[in-house]
């Protein structure tokens, strides 16, 4: 049975080679997504998305550079007790902040990380 697997990429091999694609930004703007207490915290932020592709900050025209810390002031921030409570609010209550579907997935795949990391008492990393 196990020489059918032999070969194949293991889960984390697939995340990490998917996590290497490239990736459309959304004009909608961002989400900074941690864990707060027993909530789980989803700050939006605007960005523009330039001529190459580039998420710069409306306010300055200045690149935002996707690890480092940037003090900027969220658009909304949203604060629920489980993923789906959190994504019932960006999604479904309101506006919706995002345009792209491959954003939307994201942010449920994420938002559903850091429910199973707060309820195992484990750290959250935002992908």
């Amino acid at each position: 049975m196990a020489e059918q697997f032999e070969g194949m990429e293991s889960r984390q091999q697939i995340d990490e080679r998917l996590s290497q694609r490239h990736l459309t930004l959304d004009e909608g703007g961002y989400f900074v997504i941690y864990i707060e207490g027993d909530r789980i915290v989803a700050k939006h932020f605007s960005n523009v998305i330039d001529a190459r592709g580039v998420a710069v900050d409306p306010e300055t025209g200045k690149p935002i550079p996707p690890k480092a810390k940037v003090v900027r002031e969220p658009v909304a921030i949203y604060s629920g007790r489980t993923a789906k409570e959190l994504c019932v609010q960006i999604f479904e209550e309101g506006p919706c902040p995002v345009n792209l579907l491959s954003h939307a997935a994201y942010v449920g795949r994420e938002v559903q990380r850091a429910e199973w990391a707060m309820v195992h008492q484990l750290p959250y990393v935002q992908d």
